[in-house]
């Protein structure tokens, strides 16, 4: 009997596509931002409705190409811009109103399949982990970074418990050599971590993820990126997320949940609060979906997705300053420079 293939081996999947349009409503028309644009899944659905325009920026040159064969079929209806999403405010212009925006977050299979980008631990390549137009590599990272500043970063953006060891064995380890190729570092964290082998996960899957967190400011682009797509967004036009880890789930849930119509209060003592200039979004009560079983067996790297999506409201754009201030420490560790 033949093994079955691998999601690397099959084509690329987008997440929740279905619920996805769904939340959209593009059979209505409008204007749409794809800012993941990756395989094109979501901009492709969208554009097969017949009164949508879609907006479709990615950080990875490397997906232009389905990009420009989308433009031969939509040339009046699609464009394409190679950038940051936290940049949308240099693509777009300030009278454009979108009826939904979406964020598809985290590394695509098509970035992990390629081996010479050194995010797969299968790789022999260089540690690169550049998912476009970042300005470090996880090379770099590994070898320059002082040890506390590296432990936090394995730490923080990878959950990593043994974050302490296995940075103290990095450092000791490019004392002797510099550490170039993937097949270095997974040999140091495999002989760092504990011999379990009842876990489910690869040993060097948070320590992996940690880096390329910091070597695209993944957690920076979020925040920057959701907040200027707030200002984009038309009143009761939709944003929405699909995100893969926890820091990820909970920038976005702070954000839509504290700054919605039914907000919690600090405390069930405290009055009503007379002041709503803070009021981005209409109520916000669990917007939250997961795949489904049956996509889960066909995409088994969906399976840790969560997508929350949040209706703006009518209230003016107000810049959320205590969403900034929340996740401070993180975005602060993010901006080191290590080079």
């Amino acid at each position: 009997m033949n093994a079955p293939k691998s999601s690397l081996e099959k084509k690329h999947f987008p997440v929740m596509l279905n619920e996805v349009i769904r939340i959209c409503s593009p059979e209505k028309g409008g204007n749409f931002i794809d800012c993941t644009f990756g395989g094109g899944g979501y901009t492709k659905a969208l554009l097969k409705f017949p009164r949508t325009n879609v907006v479709a920026i990615d950080r990875d040159k490397s997906v232009e190409k389905k990009a420009i064969e989308l433009k031969k079929e939509y040339s009046d209806r699609f464009n394409f811009y190679n950038e940051k999403f936290s940049n949308l405010n240099k693509i777009i212009k300030d009278n454009y109103r979108a009826d939904a925006i979406i964020f598809d977050l985290g590394i695509s299979s098509l970035q992990l399949a390629d081996m010479k980008r050194g995010f797969s631990f299968n790789s022999k390549d260089k540690i690169d982990m550049n998912m476009g137009l970042a300005s470090i590599s996880a090379e770099e990272i590994i070898n320059n970074c002082d040890i506390n500043n590296l432990k936090m970063i394995i730490k923080i953006f990878g959950d990593e418990k043994e974050a302490s060891k296995i940075a103290r064995n990095i450092i000791k380890a490019r004392q002797i050599k510099k550490i170039s190729k993937v097949d270095q570092l997974v040999e140091i964290i495999e002989r760092s971590k504990k011999k379990i082998y009842t876990k489910k996960i690869n040993a060097c899957t948070k320590t992996f993820q940690a880096l390329r967190i910091f070597v695209n400011k993944e957690t920076t682009e979020l925040v920057e990126g959701i907040i200027k797509a707030t200002k984009l967004v038309k009143p009761g036009g939709k944003i929405i997320v699909i995100s893969f880890h926890s820091i990820e789930d909970k920038i976005v849930k702070f954000y839509f949940s504290n700054y919605s119509k039914n907000k919690s209060k600090p405390s069930r003592y405290l009055p009503e609060e007379k002041n709503k200039q803070d009021i981005l979004f209409e109520e916000y009560r669990k917007n939250l979906l997961k795949p489904s079983e049956e996509e889960i067996k066909l995409n088994r790297p969906s399976r840790s997705a969560k997508l929350r999506f949040a209706t703006r409201s009518t209230g003016e754009f107000i810049n959320p300053i205590n969403f900034i201030n929340k996740f401070k420490k993180i975005l602060d560790l993010e901006s080191l420079n290590v080079k």
